[in-house]
Parts: C-alpha cells; structure tokens; sequence
C-alpha cells in the first residue's frame, strides 16, 4: 500500500505542471547551455540555471520543507531579504581585486564613469513613462545600466521592487554579453578618426603607497557624506581595497579575491532564483525589462563615449572617445573591449591602462548612483 500511495504521488507531481514550469525549465536550460558551451558568466549563470529548475519543479522542498523554508528560500530570506548581505560582501573581493593606480594617476577618468551612468536617469524616466511600472520598480530596473549584478540587487531590494528576479537576471545577462553589445554601440558613435586618438602622450604614472592607501579611506569618506545609502556598497568595496593596497593583509587580499568572490557568486546565483518561480517571473513586464536593461546599458556606453567628445573641446591632450564607454562598471571587460577595438584600428595603440582607469571609476560611481537613487525615491 505505501508503494502504491507512492506511486499516486508520483502523478500528482506530473498532474501538477503546468505551462509556465516547463517555460522556466527551458530558461533554466539556456543559462547553463550559456554558462558552459558559450563560457558567459559560468559562476553565475550555471548556478542560477540550476536553481531555475529547482524551483520550478512540482512540490520542490528547496522553497518549503514540512512547513519552514526550503534552502534556496532559506538563503534568500538570510542572505538577501534580511540584510543583503551576499552582494554586499562580493564587494570586498571585487575591491580586492581593483588597482586604482590609473584613476588616481589620470582623475579626469571620474567624470568618464560618472557621465557613463547616464542611461540609468533616462531608462527610469522611460520606465515610468510606459505606466507598467511605479517609480520603485522603475529606478530599480534603470539600476541595470550600470552593469553591476550586486548594485542590481540592493538598490531592487532596498526600493522593494517586486521585479527582483528578473531584473537581476537581465543585469547579470548583460554583464555576460559586453563583449557583443558594446563593439557595435561605440563603432555606432564614433568615427576611425576618433577610435585611432592616441593617447601615449598621457602617461599613467606609478601612485606612492601611501596615496594607495589613504584613497580607499578618503572614498569611503567622501561617499558616506554625499550619499549614505551608498556606505555599504562603497565602504565594503574600499575595504576589500584596503586589503589589497596596505602590504600586510596579503594572505587576506588573495583569499577575498578567490575564495571569498567564488562562494559568494556561487551562492548568490542559485540564491536569486528563488526569484524565478515562473507565476511572477512570466509576464509581459519582465520583457519589457529585458527591453528597458538593453536600452539603460547602451546608454550609459554612449553618455560615456559623448561626454569624452565635450572633454575633448577644452583638452590639450585629446581622449580617444571609447574610453568613455569603460566608464561602465563592468570590470575589467570593459577596458579590455575599449582596448581591443583601439589595436584593432591601429596595433601599435596602447589604450588598456587609461580605460582600466576610467573603468574602475564606474565601479565607484554605480555604486554611489544606486545609493543616490535609494535615497531620492524613498526620500
């Protein structure tokens, strides 16, 4: 009898399935198929395909097991809903793993990953403007221009965004395909002329230590004055900096940079798809999502690359346009794309360092513009 009893919930199981389940085992498919065939974002898209499927499997126990929560519901409630804490210590082993030397050597490469995050205030506006979204949703969904998973998280989570799954998904989606967005979107905006710009004559000088070291601190500082909602993000990400820049935590700055990022991406990425149970994720807005992220993404490339245009007017010693496009917080692929596509012009060209420099200062300015927009929308 209990065989048979067992047997009967089988096809209750099988009975349950519905539409939607086989839709979101189909995504979960196509993120692994990413993560391993194409190489995109594997710590992260592997984890979250697996949790897709998870789920959204009939009377799965990872969301509620005989009454309390599942794991994958146990990690989101610990580690995201009551403290986002996974995406906040991410921040010390990508602090960990970023040289500011270039930016502090060249600083005008702040105002590159300030103005870079431009397609965020235009998608929230846009977003608003559709009417399938309130301000929360909106800014949390324009957050996703600035190419930065973690921020994506916070900045949605902290406005209550009831869009959280998928908007870090497309954040996340979107970070994996720089490579194939950004190349067209910067031939798009600039001419041969401006993509051979030189920039030898601007030498990326060696920073003392100590200037290293006061850099995170004085960071730190500045941005919990200007925008406190920010702190976390922003302190954690000096701190992780600090590590690596005082000369006595070594062990630690590697640890961060390895061990400490692979368990917390992995973790994060079958955390978040507690978010992809498929009653909330299919719908009509999570495609107008993925439209408003691709639109928020382009955009801060090009406010980059334009704001490098109107520098251009007053400077001596001319910026090549595309390092404005590494103003995006995607690090370091950014860079590396700005600088394969400026040897592709002309071999001998030697851009890497300088976009490294405006690069790692759109990693400081999203994170500031997501606690900026925390504080104004709930203002």
């Amino acid at each position: 009898m209990d065989f048979l009893a067992n047997f009967e919930f089988l096809f209750e199981a099988i009975n349950a399935i519905t539409w939607r389940q086989p839709v979101m085992w189909l995504i979960g498919f196509a993120l692994i198929y990413l993560a391993i065939k194409r190489d995109m974002e594997p710590m992260l898209l592997l984890p979250i395909g697996i949790g897709c499927i998870l789920v959204n499997m009939p009377f799965t126990n990872v969301l509620s097991d005989e009454g309390g929560a599942g794991i994958i519901q146990w990690l989101f409630e610990v580690g995201i809903d009551a403290s986002e804490a996974m995406p906040i210590l991410l921040f010390i082993g990508i602090g960990a793993m970023i040289d500011f030397g270039p930016l502090i050597s060249n600083p005008k490469m702040m105002l590159l990953g300030g103005f870079a995050q431009l397609g965020i205030f235009i998608t929230i506006l846009l977003a608003c403007l559709t009417g399938a979204f309130g301000l929360n949703d909106a800014a949390s969904i324009g957050i996703i221009g600035a190419a930065d998973g973690p921020t994506s998280i916070v900045v949605a989570k902290a406005l209550g965004s009831q869009y959280l799954g998928p908007i870090t998904i497309v954040a996340y989606s979107y970070m994996a395909l720089v490579p194939i967005i950004q190349p067209p979107v910067i031939k798009l905006v600039t001419t041969k002329k401006q993509r051979l710009i030189r920039m030898d004559d601007q030498v990326i000088k060696p920073v003392p230590k100590s200037v290293k070291i006061l850099f995170p601190i004085v960071i730190t500082v500045v941005s919990g004055l200007i925008a406190p909602k920010s702190l976390a993000l922003i302190g954690f990400l000096m701190f992780g900096n600090l590590l690596r820049e005082c000369g006595v935590l070594n062990q630690l700055s590697r640890t961060a940079q390895n061990e400490l990022v692979n368990l917390i991406t992995l973790l994060l990425g079958i955390t978040i798809s507690f978010q992809m149970q498929a009653a909330s994720f299919l719908n009509v807005n999570t495609l107008i999502i993925v439209g408003l992220g691709l639109f928020a993404f382009v955009f801060d490339t090009i406010g980059g690359i334009l704001f490098a245009d109107f520098m251009n007017l007053f400077l001596k010693k001319k910026i090549n346009p595309m390092i404005g496009a590494a103003g995006i917080s995607a690090f370091p692929m950014s860079a590396r794309i700005v600088h394969k596509l400026g040897r592709k012009e002309d071999p001998t060209n030697y851009l890497l360092m300088h976009a490294i420099g405006a690069n790692v200062s759109g990693q400081v300015a999203s994170a500031i513009v997501g606690g900026l927009i925390i504080a104004l929308v709930l203002a």
